[in-house]
């Protein structure tokens, strides 16, 4: 998998969004600014987990490598180099793509 300098801590996972191919619409290209956040993006690293009320660590419901859509305004972006990614709560992941 990807060499990522960041790991999460606690229930967050770090994703890289699937980015969509450029629109054109009629002959005309719709501007970056325009487009809709992409929804669907791929799990590069997961947190240390989420502890329940008993002190124990629940397992993630997703996996490194996993493609997934998440909530379209949740989580923190993140700039590491030329590569962009977003930190989300494993809670904002809606659901994972087979």
């Amino acid at each position: 998998m990807a060499n990522v300098k960041i790991k999460p801590i606690g229930d967050r996972v770090l994703v890289e969004h699937i980015e969509e191919k450029e629109q054109v619409r009629g002959g005309i290209i719709i501007p970056d600014s325009a487009k809709e956040k992409p929804q669907e993006a791929k799990v590069i690293a997961l947190g240390t987990g989420k502890k329940g009320e008993d002190g124990k660590v629940i397992a993630f419901e997703v996996k490194v490598g996993d493609t997934v859509l998440i909530s379209q305004y949740g989580g923190s972006p993140v700039k590491l180099g030329d590569k962009k990614y977003t930190l989300v709560r494993e809670d904002d992941i809606l659901g994972v793509i087979a």
